[in-house]
């Protein structure tokens, strides 16, 4: 593409895509030139050389595959030999344009999917996205770094004292400054939004040595090792000479790599050290964060010798008491198990004691006002179940406690709805519902398993179409063996023992 020079009709009849999350945080790092000496995303050369010898076509070091995948119908309109027929725009996932590829390399991989490769550059309007002052390209934040050795730390999860204490150690090691890389492309791995982190690590920034703290788009790709070279590969082009590293010391060509110390709390006189150095009876270890997460979900303030106060407030107040946060209460089973008359059991319970903001998202209500005009194929039933867990988790970003009650045949899309709700920072769970068959067919109120048995019904769950069960049920109930009231008590006695519930409702 000769020069990025396109007429406006090129640019505006040319097919475009929402890139996977995945790949719209690697477009973005290209974008902001913080993968060099990548320019777009590589091609089928570069992927084969990289597989033999580690290298580029051209012999350029580079570690991580960075890859785009489209639907085969939307490059069908792409010529790769003609450069005004091979613009493919890349949107964010509201369709907003984020950038233009030259689709120089287009190839099938799997299934409907194919491979585009070829030089990015940025369109439209430019990005959005919170504390926008810190999503700055590399070759600015170099251009603020003072002269000499730059300690980067990758922060995906808040400073608590023995993280500062780690960083402040290493600072002094290589007698440099200090570089805080935020990934903000997705929660990190406990759980907590981007911009929560920001927050979190904002907070922290007077208990630390000088620091320079950038947002960056980074994504796991569900790969220690390559995460490990891909952030090494980041930290470097934004100038760290150092890298603190927080899982495998592998630099792949970046910065010097420097293991963390094992340290512990030293009650004698409240200071981190290392842990071989402090008696027994006097040492502390650092809370896990499985441990953090049970004191704000309980409510109990961190302790002020691990976590600062400021910390702390950005915390509890992003991961409010359980009985205080949103949750997603997701009843499956099949039909005629009972779900429906359970959750609406649930939510009268609740109405009466006004604990708790209900919503209720009845698989059939939900089938008239959410989800018409879909039918009972598997694409469409996962399609429902997504809708509903999509509402659900709306519902309870807002500290709402949503009952669903679909039929939701298959682990995936139950598993989307949990992810769902994760991503809103809401709790979620699982019930199943695990009526026998035979007594579902029992009851049939709607004779939907008649008519499947005569042959007058098909992909009915159960007859002839499976009911993956639940092998990650928080709770499984069977309204053949109790009565509807006991099944609601069981619910609601879990809901209050996890602590969704602030007292038992009676």
């Amino acid at each position: 593409m000769d020069g990025w020079v396109l007429p406006d009709e090129v640019l505006r009849d040319a097919p475009s895509y929402a890139p996977r999350p995945r790949e719209l945080a690697d477009l973005q790092l290209l974008l902001m030139g913080a993968l060099p000496p990548l320019t777009g995303f590589l091609g089928r050369a570069d992927l084969a050389s990289m597989a033999r010898t580690g290298r580029l076509a051209d012999g350029t070091p580079w570690p991580v595959p960075v890859t785009l995948e489209v639907p085969e119908h939307v490059v069908a309109s792409l010529d790769p030999t003609n450069p005004l027929k091979r613009v493919l725009i890349l949107t964010d996932p509201e369709g907003a344009p984020i950038a233009a590829l030259d689709a120089m390399d287009i190839w099938p991989t799997r299934h409907g999917l194919c491979g585009v490769a070829g030089p990015v550059r940025r369109a439209g309007d430019g990005e959005h996205g919170a504390f926008p002052h810190m999503r700055r390209p590399p070759d600015e934040i170099r251009a603020l770094l003072p002269e000499g050795r730059v300690l980067g730390v990758i922060v995906d999860r808040p400073l608590h004292r023995p993280q500062l204490a780690q960083i402040a150690y290493a600072a002094r090691t290589i007698a440099g400054h200090v570089l805080l890389i935020v990934p903000v492309a997705e929660p990190g791995p406990d759980g907590l939004a981007p911009e929560v982190l920001v927050r979190s690590v904002l907070a922290a920034r007077d208990r630390m040595p000088a620091a320079t703290i950038v947002a960056v788009p980074l994504r796991g790709r569900g790969n220690e090792v390559l995460d490990a070279l891909l952030r090494a590969r980041v930290a470097a082009a934004y100038g760290a000479t150092h890298l603190l590293a927080a899982g495998p010391a592998i630099s792949g060509g970046g910065p010097r790599a420097l293991l963390p110390r094992e340290l512990a709390y030293d009650g004698r006189d409240g200071q981190w050290r290392a842990a071989d150095d402090i008696p027994p009876r006097h040492r502390r270890v650092p809370l896990t964060p499985a441990e953090i997460d049970n004191l704000l979900d309980r409510g109990v303030p961190l302790p002020e010798w691990h976590t600062p106060p400021a910390v702390a407030r950005e915390l509890t107040r992003a991961r409010p008491p359980r009985w205080v946060r949103g949750v997603v209460v997701f009843l499956t089973g099949l039909s005629g198990s009972g779900k429906s008359t359970v959750a609406r059991g649930i939510a009268d319970v609740l109405a009466e004691t006004g604990e708790r903001t209900v919503t209720l998202l009845d698989g059939d209500v939900v089938r008239r006002w959410l989800s018409a005009g879909l039918g009972f194929s598997k694409e469409d039933r996962d399609m429902n179940v997504r809708r509903i867990g999509f509402v659900a988790a709306e519902a309870a970003r807002h500290g709402g406690l949503a009952l669903c009650c679909p039929i939701a045949p298959y682990a995936a899309a139950r598993a989307t709805a949990r992810q769902l709700a994760h991503a809103a920072g809401a709790g979620f769970v699982l019930v199943h519902v695990a009526t026998p068959l035979a007594v579902c067919e029992q009851r049939d109120r709607k004779g939907l398993y008649a008519r499947a048995r005569a042959g007058q019904l098909t992909g009915m769950t159960g007859v002839d179409d499976p009911y993956e069960v639940p092998t990650d049920a928080d709770l499984v109930i069977d309204t053949s063996t109790i009565d509807v009231d006991e099944a609601v008590d069981v619910v609601l006695n879990h809901l209050a023992a996890e602590g969704w519930l602030d007292q038992r409702a009676t």
